[in-house]
């Protein structure tokens, strides 16, 4: 029969103990210091109606990496891998936008025992292309974060909530006067839809639309911090009055058969000209609407809509997702020690990398302050000066050694009793035996085999007594 070392023994706990709590736990076996534990932890995405989970719930699976055993002066290196769990939901785009829309995803890791705070790894990854309502947005693949280590202490760290965020990509967006956003009142009848326009006319897509009816209007919806109007500067057109969220704008019209300085324009051929502009409207969704003045029986047209996205300071909160944890929380013991952490020799069939060495910087406390839910913008306003910010690339995170310890549970309650689970590396780094530890059955089989010697011997000798006695009466 195999018997399990004490270090073994630990490890099979614990992810016994994290199944029972719906989350996976492995404790990786290598070098005492580079022994990390791995939380296998799902969660599910909620938003608003507007947000990039407006669909439906959208669940993620996530593995976080945390050392368990470090020395002062070594980093404490969060690595926090991201992915969709398969066979469910993605998020999607909440509009339509050009390339290089950005998806950040923050984390949360309360500290607690020897520190006290929150640690925010955070991550982010710019989309390729241009998206439409719904189009699936890709996941970071991974989030980090570290925190410097000046003094001996014992941290528990628990995964806490996740969010998601989406920033549009500042520039803007062409949407043709047949776009189906567009709306004309009445129709048909009272607008003309004209195709296949002469290209040096230099309408967009070589179309417009035109009414001369008297209170005729076309309204578009649109998603940005700016509109423009643009159409054909053209002596047979009039003024158009325009509209925005249902208010007057400012300007409140402008007449298309004068040049910019107020002289009539005898062209009847200059399309795409911008002849209207609004900005400075907080980023959401807007409506403007634009109407015929009624006058002369001149056109009111409509070449197209330019929408205008301006850099944001921050990511639109409509837009977050707040992802909540599908089981219990998990939590792990780091053992930060005074003493460099020993090295023993690996006799596994492969070696394991140590997070990261750091010299101490000084007496600064390494205590993150603070805790709470980020803000929007991904900034991490709980974490003491000692706490580097978090990396947004996906490299850097904690390298996985390739020895690990599984098992399979079936789990005897649903809930466990207890909500946490503490992780604490024992034993040998390879063989799970710790090496104060006798090995019993050696010791048994050595005793065993020198009395079936012994009584093999003392039966020869017996034996030989046995002749020799009788030799002597013969």
């Amino acid at each position: 029969m195999v018997r399990l070392g004490a270090g073994l023994r630990a490890a099979v706990a614990v992810s016994a103990l994290g199944l029972l709590s719906g989350a996976f736990v492995v404790l990786s076996s290598g070098t005492a210091a580079a022994n990390n534990a791995e939380l296998v932890v799902d969660y599910r995405c909620t938003s608003g109606p507007e947000g990039i989970a407006r669909n439906g719930s959208v669940d993620l699976r996530t593995t976080v990496s945390i050392p368990t055993t470090l020395s002062v002066g070594q980093p404490l290196s969060i690595g926090w891998a991201i992915g969709y769990k398969p066979g469910t939901s993605r998020f999607g785009s909440p509009d339509y936008f050009a390339a290089q829309g950005k998806v950040s995803v923050i984390g949360n890791l309360q500290l607690s025992g020897g520190w006290i705070g929150v640690l925010q790894p955070t991550g982010s990854l710019t989309q390729a292309g241009p998206l439409q309502p719904g189009t699936v947005l890709e996941l970071p693949p991974s989030i980090s974060d570290s925190a410097h280590t000046d003094r001996a202490a014992k941290v528990r760290i628990t995964p806490q909530r996740l969010y998601v965020d989406f920033t549009p990509p500042e520039g803007e967006v062409m949407v043709n006067d047949d776009d189906p956003r567009v709306k004309y009142f009445p129709f048909p009848g009272n607008w003309y839809d004209l195709n296949d326009q002469p290209p040096n006319a230099n309408d967009h897509h070589h179309d417009l639309h035109r009414t001369n009816t008297p209170g005729a209007s076309a309204s578009f919806e649109f998603t940005g911090t700016g509109i423009e109007y643009v159409a054909r500067r053209d002596k047979d057109a009039g003024r158009v009055f325009f509209k925005i969220d249902g208010k007057v704008a400012t300007p409140s019209y402008v007449d298309a058969s004068k040049e910019p300085n107020g002289d009539p324009t005898n062209s009847s051929t200059e399309g795409g000209q911008t002849l209207w502009s609004f900005r400075g409207l907080d980023y959401g969704k807007h409506t403007i609407e634009i109407v015929d003045d009624g006058t002369d029986d001149k056109w009111t047209q409509l070449d197209a809509f330019r929408v205008i996205t301006e850099e944001l300071p921050s990511p639109p909160p409509q837009y977050r997702a707040t992802c909540v944890l599908l089981s219990a929380p998990v939590a792990v013991d780091v053992t930060i020690s005074d003493a460099p952490t020993a090295t023993p020799t690996n006799t596994g069939t492969g070696t394991a990398t140590p997070t990261g060495t750091s010299s101490p910087t000084g007496s600064t406390s390494p205590s993150p302050s603070g805790s709470g839910s980020p803000s929007p913008s991904g900034s991490n306003s709980n974490k003491s000066s000692s706490t580097p910010s978090a990396s947004s690339s996906a490299a850097g995170t904690t390298p996985k050694p390739t020895l690990t310890v599984t098992t399979v549970v079936t789990p005897t309650r649903a809930t466990p009793t207890t909500p946490q689970v503490t992780v604490i590396p024992q034993g040998g780094a390879d063989t799970g035996v710790g090496p104060e530890q006798e090995r019993p059955g050696l010791a048994l089989v050595g005793a065993g085999s020198a009395m079936a010697l012994g009584s093999v011997l003392g039966g020869v000798a017996l034996k030989r007594r046995r002749s020799a006695h009788s030799g002597g009466r013969g």
